[in-house]
C-alpha cells in the first residue's frame, strides 16, 4: 500500500523543478546519475525514484555546507549574527530557537534577488501546505479530538503570535530597508513555521564526553537543506542523511530496484506527530512507530474513584501532588504496539499511586524510595510490555486498564468498529488531500493500541 502524500500534488511542478535542478548544478550539488526527482510516480508532489538497482551504502546525492540555508547563509545573516548598534542577538531568542531562520526566511522568500529564490519556488506561496494549524478550529476539535493534536495546535498557534508579536515584528519595524510588516505577516510568519516544520532539519548533537556537566545544551538551530527535503518519509525508510564536516550526503540503508521511491526518515514518528507537524500520515498499519497517550490526568481520575472517605482523599491528594512534581506539566503515559514507551515513570506512578499508607509514610521520611531489584530498567521495560503486562499486580492493572478506558472517551461517540467501518468502506474519504481520511488515519490507530490495551488488563 502506498503511503499518504507528504505534500498534496497541486499541480505539474516540473518547469519549477528543472530550473531547481539547474541551480543545484550552480551551487555544487552532485546528484547520482542512478536516480531521478519527479512529479509524477511519487507519493507527493516531489520526490526520488530510483532510475537504475542501488545498493546498499550507495551515495545518492551530496550537498555542499555552502548550499544550505540558515542564519549563517543568508544575506541578512550579518544582522542576524551580530546585530547592530541598538540591539543584540540576545533580543532574538525564544523558546522555539527558530526566530533567526524565519528571519531569514521571510527575507529570502520575498526578495527578488535572493539567492535562494528558485530552491523556495518549489513551494509557491507556502499555500500547499495543510497542517492541522490551517484547520478550522471547529475542524480539528471534531475531527481530531482524543488525539492530542487540537491541543497541541493551540498551543502552537499561541506561541508563534506572541513570538511573531514580541520579537519578530519589533526586530522588522527597526529594519525597514530589509522586511516591511505590510508584506512580512503573521500569516506569512504562520505560513514559514510550518515550512521549517515540515521540511526543516536538525544536525545531531555531537557527544559530549564531559558526564559531569550538567547543564543540558541548546538543541542544533534547524536549517533548509536542499534536495534532501524533496524526499518523502515511511517509517520503513530505504535511505538516510548522513552529516560530515563538509558536506550532507544522503546514503542508500537498504538496496533499491528500478522504479523505486526513495525515501527519507524524520525519525520514529507517530502517525499523530506526523500530521501535527508535517501534514501527513501513514496508512494504517503501515505506521510501526504509532502511538497512543494515556494522560496523567486520566490515571488520576481511575485512581480517584477508589477514595470513599475524606482521609482517604487527604491522603490520594498527597500522593498525587508528590507524582506530579515527579512528571512534566500536561504529562502523559505512551503507549505503542508493543507496550509502554514511557515505562520507567508509569513504573513509579503506579508504585505510589498503590502504595499503602505506611509505605508513603516511609516514602516521605526517606525523601523517595530506596533502590530495588524491581527496578531494575530492563526489568520494568519487560514489565510493561504487551508480554509482561498480564503479569502485573491486579491493582496496577486495573489502573492502566480504568485509565486506557477514560482515554478512549476523550475520543467523543465514535466507537472502535464504526471507525473500522469508515476505514474498509470509505472509499470517499480516501485521497492525499482529504482531512476526514488523514484524521481517521490517526485517532483509528491510537484506538486500537487502546483497545489492545483494554485487552490484556481486563483480569
Amino acid at each position: 500500500m502506498a503511503t499518504e502524500a507528504k505534500r498534496v500534488k497541486v499541480d505539474d511542478g516540473s518547469e519549477r523543478l528543472q530550473d531547481f535542478l539547474q541551480w543545484c548544478d550552480r551551487v555544487g550539488l552532485v546528484l547520482s546519475k542512478k536516480v531521478c526527482l519527479s512529479t509524477e510516480g511519487t507519493v507527493a508532489d516531489y520526490g526520488m525514484l530510483a532510475k537504475e538497482d542501488i545498493e546498499e551504502g550507495e551515495i545518492l546525492f551530496t550537498i555542499p555546507r555552502s548550499a544550505l540555508l540558515h542564519q549563517e547563509t543568508t544575506k541578512v545573516s550579518g544582522l542576524l549574527k551580530k546585530g547592530d548598534s541598538t540591539e543584540k542577538k540576545s533580543s532574538l531568542e525564544s523558546s522555539s530557537g527558530w526566530v533567526p531562520l524565519l528571519l531569514a526566511l521571510l527575507y529570502e522568500s520575498t526578495s527578488p534577488e535572493s539567492h535562494w529564490r528558485t530552491y523556495l519556488s518549489l513551494w509557491p506561496g507556502f499555500k500547499a501546505l495543510d497542517h492541522p494549524m490551517f484547520w478550522s478550529k471547529e475542524e480539528r476539535d471534531k475531527l481530531l479530538k482524543g488525539t492530542g493534536i487540537p491541543e497541541a495546535v493551540a498551543t502552537d498557534l499561541s506561541n508563534i503570535q506572541r513570538e511573531y508579536t514580541d520579537i519578530v515584528l519589533p526586530f522588522i519595524m527597526r529594519h525597514p530597508e530589509l522586511w516591511n510588516p505590510n508584506t512580512h505577516t503573521l500569516e506569512l510568519y504562520t505560513q514559514l513555521v510550518a515550512f521549517v516544520m515540515a521540511y526543516s532539519f536538525q544536525e545531531p548533537q555531537e557527544e559530549d564526553d564531559d558526564e559531569d556537566d550538567e547543564e543540558k545544551r541548546a538543541p542544533n538551530p534547524p536549517m533548509m537543506v536542499p534536495m534532501a527535503d524533496m524526499l518523502n518519509h515511511v517509517s520503513k525508510h530505504n535511505a538516510n542523511l548522513e552529516f560530515n564536516p563538509d558536506s550532507l550526503k544522503m546514503v542508500s540503508v537498504r538496496p533499491l530496484r528500478k522504479g523505486e521511491e526513495v525515501f527519507n526518515t524524520y525519525g520514529q514518528m507517530a502517525n499523530w506527530q506526523l500530521l501535527h507537524m508535517y501534514g501527513f500520515t501513514e496508512p494504517y498499519p503501515e505506521n510501526s512507530n504509532d502511538t497512543a497517550d494515556i494522560p496523567v490526568a486520566c490515571l488520576y481520575q481511575a485512581a480517584a474513584q477508589d477514595i470513599q472517605s475524606e482521609p482517604e482523599r487527604q491522603l490520594f491528594d498527597e500522593r498525587f501532588k508528590v507524582l506530579s512534581q515527579m512528571m512534566e506539566e500536561n504529562a502523559a503515559f505512551v503507549f505503542s504496539n508493543h507496550g509502554c514507551l514511557t515505562d520507567s515513570e508509569l513504573h513509579s506512578a503506579l508504585k505510589l499511586l498503590c502504595m499503602s499508607q505506611e509505605e508513603f509514610s516511609e516514602f516521605r521520611d526517606n525523601e523517595g524510595w530506596e533502590d530495588d531489584d524491581e527496578d531494575d530498567d530492563d526489568k520494568i521495560s519487560q514489565a510493561f510490555s504487551n508480554e509482561g503486562l498480564p503479569d502485573l499486580k491486579s491493582s496496577w492493572k486495573r489502573l492502566i486498564h480504568e485509565a486506557a478506558r477514560l482515554t478512549l472517551r476523550s475520543y467523543g461517540d465514535a466507537e472502535l468498529e464504526s471507525d473500522r467501518k469508515l476505514m474498509e468502506d470509505g472509499a470517499d474519504l480516501k485521497g492525499r488531500s482529504s482531512r476526514r481520511w488523514r484524521a481517521l488515519q490517526v485517532r483509528f490507530g491510537q484506538k486500537v493500541i487502546l483497545h489492545r490495551l483494554l485487552e490484556i488488563t481486563a483480569s
